[in-house]
């Protein structure tokens, strides 16, 4: 009777070490997407805003605010995790010299099913910021 408590208590803390692997590498995996994503859609969004009128009168390189709002938020919605909820925040755009403050919080929940058969929904929220300056060659 002894040895199959120890088997069964062996199991259940099987059980629970495999739930809160996967919770965990859900919360990893969201979070090295958005700091990926962030990078890169920030410097193409940057680019695809360039005022090419302004380089041409000027010789100095500036973005259209409005361009480049359009184009990060049409970029991070094409690539964004359809089951989370994210919250973009600009916190600072400045059109010459090109740089960009940008925020993107987001919640990830996940499901803890404990051995009785209740289930605990976690929120963890995560937040990445970006200061991005556009560099060029010119």
């Amino acid at each position: 009777m002894n040895k199959s408590f120890w088997g069964i208590f062996v199991i259940a803390l099987g059980v629970t070490g495999i739930i809160f692997i996967a919770l965990f590498q859900t919360i990893t995996n969201t979070d090295e997407h958005n700091s990926h994503a962030l990078k890169e859609i920030t410097e193409a969004a940057m680019w695809d805003a360039v005022d090419d009128a302004y380089f041409r009168q000027n010789g100095e390189i500036a973005i259209n605010r409005e361009k480049f709002v359009e184009n990060f938020i049409r970029r991070f919605a094409e690539n964004a995790n359809k089951s989370t909820k994210y919250k973009i925040d600009f916190l600072d755009i400045s059109e010459s010299p090109p740089k960009v403050s940008v925020r993107v919080s987001s919640t990830v929940a996940g499901q803890v099913t404990a051995m009785l058969g209740r289930g605990d929904v976690v929120n963890y929220g995560i937040s990445h910021r970006i200061d991005a300056i556009l560099e060029s060659p010119y």
